[in-house]
């Protein structure tokens, strides 16, 4: 008997239907250096079907009980290798917590910022990941300096990652078809991190975008750190106005003063 899943507006779920779609989606990985796939929100499986195909070991998280059965049914190689858990809250096996492995899905819309930041935060682990995104939040991650769509996630992700903005996917390919237009990103790893904290970093990006209308002079006041050479180069421009590497900077010139 076959088990209809029904898309939950609660998840944020739209499920893709377009088998040319999803098998593009998985061949858009490398499948270099590292031996697991990590899909986030299989779903029905369209996607699995095509990355069960790969070399490399494929998990999968889902957080609706009523795909895993599907999915155990469909494809039982992976049952032990399925978790029925929530990605944000996941007390991820010990083999992902010391091994390399990719980050793949058609992420839910209204969680897909916060799975790019669980990715941050665990980027020592993910050389690369291939995530479906509306199409809104792919454009603002790829963006450039000076676009009215640059912003924190684009400089926090192109810090440690190169971002292509692959293709446009339309509501068609999906049920129920969303109300906006979806991009596919990929992100592959940059040879060498930049020399300054995370969190450091993150600090000053997000506290010079949250109030992108003034200048760094008075957007950043409110951290008191102390006036410095970096700082005088780009005190009289906006946050939009940087690039990567002169956040970078501005954080490494700042990162012992707080």
């Amino acid at each position: 008997m076959k088990i209809e899943i029904r898309a939950k507006k609660k998840f944020g779920q739209h499920f893709l239907v377009d088998i040319e779609i999803a098998e593009k989606i998985a061949n858009s990985l490398s499948y270099s250096n590292y031996d697991r796939i990590l899909e986030v929100g299989p779903g029905t499986g369209v996607l699995t079907q095509f990355l069960m195909k790969k070399s490399a070991e494929l998990h999968a998280i889902e957080l609706d009980n009523e795909s895993i059965p599907v999915l155990q049914s469909k494809f039982p190689e992976i049952s032990n290798r399925l978790y029925n858990e929530d990605l944000l809250k996941w007390n991820e096996p010990q083999i992902f917590k010391e091994n390399k492995f990719a980050l793949i899905g058609n992420y839910p819309y209204n969680i897909s910022t916060q799975i790019l930041f669980w990715m941050l935060s665990r980027r020592s682990q993910i050389p690369e990941m291939v995530g479906m995104f509306q199409k809104e939040v792919g454009v603002r991650i790829s963006s450039e300096p000076g676009n009215k769509n640059y912003g924190i996630t684009s400089v926090l992700t192109q810090a440690y990652y190169d971002v292509e903005y692959l293709f446009s996917v339309g509501p068609e390919s999906f049920n129920p078809p969303p109300r906006v237009q979806s991009g596919v990103i990929r992100l592959k790893k940059k040879s060498t991190e930049p020399k300054i904290e995370y969190d450091i970093l993150k600090l000053i990006v997000k506290t010079a975008f949250n109030q992108r209308r003034k200048t760094l002079r008075n957007a950043l006041k409110s951290l008191n750190f102390v006036t410095n050479k970096v700082l005088d180069t780009v005190s009289g421009q906006r946050a939009e106005q940087l690039s990567v590497d002169q956040f970078i900077s501005l954080s490494q010139s700042f990162k012992n003063v707080i």
